[in-house]
């Protein structure tokens, strides 16, 4: 017990010495920082295990960042949290009065004690009084290098902070109703760095003009402050905003020292301040906060957060070199918040950790190398407005202007069906010669997030679920779409100049350019909807001002950033719209023949475009359905395979797929289509269409089958022989069949029976529309399971032979005489003996 003692204080000392150490280090290095002038951070947060462990990973990246000068946690709790608050030496604390019950109106609104903290600050502390510069983070945050307010650029008058584009509340009614300078109204946060004369003129201003928007919840809409829940949650954001405006601060805004875990880095940039405030993944490992609300990890000694990748298999990952650098930085985020709790754990006074592979990678000189403290390149701290400019002296006026940057994006959800999508269009976009990036954006519910599987099938953008609306309670997928590009738009760090929206159930066969299709500013390019009859009728004339502008138009989108920032929120808002219409559903007035209003997203599409009389090129060479014959001599670049379609006998339609799951099933893919050399050559126009039909098959089973080689399927041909042709039969029957056939196996007579399913088959056919009522899919791999169960009935007999005979010679031996009894005893000895070693072999060879 004593050696115990003496172990855990000497681990004790040694942490203590350690972390000691750092703390000269960034006071030494801080000392060449600070002068002439005296900083301090400040991070503000509550009484709970949720802010507990922020905290720890905030202060330990604080230390090993070396940013100069004190910080401080304002904590605000109640009398009665704080009877039972465990966290106290967490950090330099000041504490607060809580607001999270506001004392005169009762409004329930956290969030208000990051302003009401600052405000504390300044008129109660003595450490106020010794500062020039503040910097003001958020508690779920890493710092990667020193934060310096004059390095940065930041100047009295003239605030350094993150770009926040989602606040645009500053570009209408909203900040025209909350400050009389709403030209001064910057979309900022996150990151913030001013005097502190600034901040004695802005703190009240910034709490008063949060109580504003908390009790204006006239205009909470998502039409007016971007909040895609319309609950209110970001007033505090807009209070800042409008607060400073108010009192006349414009600020420097940058978009590069500050990334979300998640998102690619810019070439060159270097950022100096992680946001882990959204999922992020790394493979099938992903990590998001909300997880972990009421999560007790500093206090649990030991546990960590799930422990990610080690940077050798992400090298493997990815081959993009700007890629495989933001996993790295998911990477560090989350090795440095475990890292944290490691410490804190040892300062607790718990026992020292068992050895782990991961300890030791912690604690590895690689670690410490990929974590080491990083300084701001002069590109990370350019600001946007500067940025800005140049880009239009680029290509003003410049007839040799390079092209310009293009992204593509496509919206799915948390499901099988989306999966198979996914891994077909991006397999099709990087044989395209598409130019740029491609994005997925991910709309999960939290609960459906924690059983994903598909993290790593795509770059993506994870976008919280509007399919069941937050203030409607109507259940729309579709919805997602418009939400989802809003979202993207608002918290994505977007270079591109020029944005091609896709579907999933797409294949690219080609590039999808803005200077081939003649895209610009004002006027995007899109590709014909003509069953979209509600811009001619009555339809368009209820929901917009323009209906003349109204274009019949989807699927394939490129338009220009400015563009589509000034649109997304309005075709959200309008589908919204056309969704909440029920009296308008009817097909003579949507041309659904389904009049379930399931095509109000694609109206919302077009009232919100018709609204900024966006006028569309609209373009019959971009995109062709399968099973359609192709005009001649026309190089499509999309297959849309929204319809079924057909060569001879064989068939493809998306929605009789709904529910397998082609991608985490090894070596599953579609029924084959008919080979080439088959098909009727007599029919020019036939033999084309037969052909295209063909190709896009064929391109979904390569985009599975090299999913399958990359998730290192066990080779087929290395298979035996009976489970190899169940694998065969994972190419299964076409999905028009009246009837489906299911082997299963007969435990009662020991044999194989056929059991006919019955399949749905839809009676409604339009070729104008895709298919919305899918059927379902029940296919099995019954063969390999009769052949699983075959070989453990037979292990169990070889198990119960062993054990008879083992049992009968020690029967044998029971009939000895007692003549026997020595020979008996030293024989059994050395069985003993025999097995003991035996056992040291077997462990030697496990080990």
């Amino acid at each position: 017990m004593g050696v115990e003692r003496i172990s855990l204080l000497g681990v004790v000392v040694l942490v203590a010495v350690v972390m000691g150490g750092v703390w000269v280090q960034a006071k030494e290095a801080a000392a060449g920082r600070e002068a002439p002038w005296r900083m301090h951070t400040l991070f503000s947060v509550e009484c709970q295990n949720y802010f507990d462990w922020q905290t720890v990973g905030l202060m330990h990246s604080y230390r090993k960042s070396q940013q100069p000068g004190p910080i401080t946690r304002l904590l605000s709790c109640t009398e009665q949290e704080k009877k039972t608050y465990r966290g106290m030496e967490l950090a330099p604390t000041f504490e607060v009065p809580s607001m999270s019950r506001h004392p005169r109106t009762d409004d329930w609104y956290p969030a208000i004690n990051k302003p009401a903290g600052v405000v504390h600050w300044l008129k109660h502390s003595k450490e106020a009084q010794n500062v020039d510069w503040v910097v003001i983070l958020d508690a779920d945050m890493i710092i990667r290098g020193p934060i310096i307010p004059w390095e940065l650029g930041a100047e009295k008058g003239r605030p350094v902070a993150a770009y926040y584009g989602y606040l645009i509340g500053c570009d209408n009614d909203l900040a025209k109703l909350h400050t009389k300078h709403p030209e001064l109204c910057d979309k900022v946060g996150g990151l913030l760095a001013m005097h502190i004369d600034d901040l004695r003129a802005l703190a009240p201003v910034w709490l008063s003009k949060t109580e504003e928007q908390r009790e204006d919840k006239a205009h909470w809409g998502t039409n007016y402050t971007g909040d895609i829940y319309g609950t209110g949650w970001i007033s505090e954001m807009h209070g800042y905003s409008f607060g400073a405006a108010e009192v006349g601060l414009r600020h420097k805004i940058n978009d590069n020292l500050m990334i979300y875990p998640g998102y690619t880095p810019r070439e060159g940039i270097e950022p100096i301040l992680m946001h882990y405030g959204l999922p992020f993944s790394v493979g099938n490992w992903s990590f998001s906060k909300l997880e972990h609300h009421e999560d007790d990890i500093v206090y649990d000694c030991g546990r960590l957060f799930p422990e990610p990748p080690y940077p050798r298999e992400v090298k493997g990952m990815e081959t993009d070199p700007n890629q495989r650098r933001a996993l790295f930085l998911n990477l560090e985020c989350i090795n440095t918040l475990n890292e944290g709790l490691l410490l804190q754990h040892t300062a607790n006074g718990c026992p020292k950790p068992k050895w782990s592979k991961y300890l030791s990678f912690l604690k590895s000189k690689t670690f410490a190398e990929l974590s080491q403290p990083r300084l701001v390149t002069p590109k990370s701290v350019q600001m946007m407005e500067v940025e800005h400019m140049q880009t239009q002296e680029k290509h003003v006026g410049n007839p040799g202007k390079p092209y310009p940057k293009i992204h593509t994006i496509f919206s799915t959800e948390c499901s099988p069906y989306f999966d198979w999508q996914t891994v077909g269009l991006v397999h099709s976009f990087h044989l395209s010669g598409q130019p740029g990036n491609i994005t997925r954006l991910l709309s999960c519910k939290e609960e459906d997030l924690k059983q994903y599987k598909g993290h790593d099938l795509a770059t993506t953008h994870y976008v919280p679920s509007m399919s069941r609306h937050p203030l409607t309670g109507d259940w729309y997928p579709a919805i997602n779409k418009p939400a989802a590009v809003l979202h993207w738009l608002n918290h994505a760090k977007i270079d591109a100049e020029y944005i091609v929206i896709l579907d999933a159930d797409m294949i690219m066969r080609g590039p999808i350019t803005p200077w081939e299709f003649n895209a610009s500013l004002g006027r995007p390019v899109s590709t014909p909807y003509d069953y979209l009859i509600g811009c001619d009728n009555e339809l368009a004339k209820m929901h917009t001002r323009h209906p003349d502008a109204c274009n019949k138009v989807g699927g394939v989108i490129i338009m220009h950033i400015n563009d589509l920032r000034r649109f997304a929120l309005l075709w959200l808002h309008k589908t919204e719209e056309v969704r909440a219409d029920t009296a308008h559903w009817s097909r003579n007035i949507t041309g659904d023949v389904y009049e379930a209003g399931w095509i109000s997203e694609m109206y919302g599409y077009s009232f919100g475009a018709a609204e900024l009389n966006l006028r569309h090129i609209i373009s019959n060479e971009i995109l062709i359905y399968p099973g359609y014959v192709p005009a001649p001599g026309v190089k499509y670049r999309v297959f849309h395979y929204g319809l079924e379609f057909r060569v001879g006998n064989w068939s493809f339609d998306k929605a009789n797929w709904r529910n397998f799951d082609f991608v985490n099933k090894c070596w599953a893919k579609f029924p084959d289509p008919p080979d080439p050399s088959t098909l009727d050559h007599t029919e020019e126009n036939a033999l084309q269409r037969d052909l295209f039909s063909i190709e896009c098959g064929n391109t979904l089973n390569e985009a599975l089958r090299l999913h399958h080689e990359k998730k290192k399927c066990p080779d087929p041909t290395s298979i035996s022989s009976p489970i190899r042709e169940n694998l065969d039969s994972i190419s299964l029957s076409p999905p028009n069949q009246e009837t489906a056939r299911e082997v299963t196996t007969s435990r009662k007579f020991g044999k194989i029976e056929e059991i006919s399913a019955s399949r749905h088959s839809p009676d409604l056919k339009n070729e104008s529309r895709e298919s919305s009522l899918p059927a379902m899919a029940n296919e099995t791999f019954t063969a390999m399971r009769f052949w699983i169960i075959g070989l453990w009935a037979f292990s169990i007999f070889v198990f119960a032979t062993v054990i008879s005979v083992m049992l009968s010679g020690r029967k044998g031996q029971r009939k000895r005489g007692k003549s026997f009894k020595t020979k008996r005893r030293s024989s059994h000895s050395g069985f003993r003996d025999l097995n003991g070693n035996d056992s040291h072999l077997r462990s030697a060879e496990i080990a």
